[in-house]
């Protein structure tokens, strides 16, 4: 639904519908037609098309915009701060994970934090590169020596960039529809295309999220 405004809170974008209602909220039933056919049902047939245009119209640019099975574009123009500029095609032939953090102020970032330095520590030697854009989002400048002591509290230690005014966040992921959560990650295969997005939130070691992105991993790892 279009929203009428949005602003970022913590590590999701929140978002009201022109109804009133949080975008991270369910629509009742009400306001969202269970189907097309219930909808051509309650208006003139005129009108019911020009709705079912209206409302198919968004969802496919959606689906088109987004980056899963696309070579993913590089990124714009971030400040590397513990590694020498890594541009995205410098890194063909790996399997590369990117995963989008900040802090503080983030729990579904530092609770990630352990299987983002476990997948790094397992699988680096097999061709895996971690990459940690920092997205801002306290009130004052972007400090380079807290975004450094954060890095240090999580235990990262592959490549760490921030990505000022989040421009190859919203290149990736914000501008490509509704997308709720900022705390993304991007598996990319050893061509430079995206095989598996994880929407953002948290995936932890013995839950199903985590079991997907590992087992992505060692399927592209195998890939040659």
């Amino acid at each position: 639904m279009p929203a009428l405004g949005c602003r970022e809170t913590g590590c999701e974008r929140s978002c009201v519908t022109l109804h009133g209602i949080p975008c991270s909220q369910k629509l009742p039933q009400s306001v969202i037609p269970s189907s097309k056919k219930s909808l051509s049902v309650r208006v003139p047939a005129l009108g019911a098309w020009l709705l079912i245009l209206l409302w198919a119209g968004p969802i496919s640019t959606r689906a088109d915009d987004s980056l899963l099975g696309k070579k993913a574009p590089d990124w714009a123009d971030v400040t590397w701060i513990n590694s020498d500029p890594l541009p995205l095609k410098s890194l063909a032939g790996k399997v590369v994970l990117v995963r989008w953090w900040t802090a503080p102020g983030c729990p579904f970032c530092s609770a990630t934090a352990p299987a983002l330095n476990e997948f790094y520590r397992d699988y680096q030697g097999r061709g895996l590169e971690v990459i940690g854009f920092y997205h801002h989002k306290s009130g004052g400048p972007v400090d380079l020596e807290a975004v450094k002591q954060h890095a240090r509290r999580f235990g990262f230690q592959f490549p760490l960039a921030v990505d000022p005014g989040w421009r190859t966040l919203k290149q990736w992921w914000l501008n490509t529809g509704d997308e709720k959560w900022t705390s993304v990650s991007f598996l990319i295969d050893r061509r430079g295309i995206v095989r598996h997005i994880h929407p953002g939130g948290q995936y932890v070691k013995g839950d199903q999220d985590y079991a997907i992105m590992k087992s992505k991993i060692e399927e592209l790892l195998e890939a040659k």
